[in-house]
């Protein structure tokens, strides 16, 4: 039996409009796939504390050196310290030259992974590049716990003075 060529007309459109639909839901799903791959969220030492921090995946960390925490290994490029917001610290590891601007006390910024042991294991540190400079997701973190004003200690400035 022979369809009528209207109706054959709907099914060819409704076909074509389905594999329409398969490809686009194809390339979101590629896309999105790509951008979770590629994405690099920001944690401060409190959400690593609360556990909101994923174990063993690309993020950046953010806080200010505990005041003596840096430890450097004897004879290899390794450094250990502490990134604090002022409410939790965590501590870190990391394999290489550090910027010149870096030191206790001051705003810093890793790329890396945590590890299952609770040690964040940089592959790359960023330091502040003046006297007035915190990267602002450390600023916004330490005026959420209320101590932004006490960031004032040896090796740093004071917040600028508004007028």
């Amino acid at each position: 039996m022979k369809l009528p060529k209207a109706r054959a007309a709907k099914r060819r459109r409704l076909a074509v409009l389905l594999l329409a639909l398969l490809g686009l839901g194809t390339a979101t799903a590629l896309t999105l796939t790509a951008f979770d791959d590629h994405l690099v969220f920001f944690h401060t030492p409190s959400d690593v504390a609360e556990k909101k921090a994923p174990v063993d995946r690309q993020m950046r960390i953010g806080g200010l050196v505990e005041m003596g925490s840096l430890e450097r290994t004897q004879g290899a490029p390794e450094v250990r310290f502490r990134v604090t917001d002022l409410e939790n610290a965590i501590p870190v590891v990391y394999r290489g030259v550090l910027p010149d601007l870096f030191r206790e006390g001051q705003g810093v910024v890793a790329n890396g992974k945590l590890a299952a042991d609770g040690v964040f294991r940089a592959s790359e540190v960023l330091a502040r590049h003046d006297e007035n400079y915190m990267p602002p997701e450390v600023a916004e973190a330490l005026k959420r716990s209320g101590r932004w004003q006490d960031v004032v200690g040896p090796g740093t400035a004071p917040p600028p003075a508004r007028n």
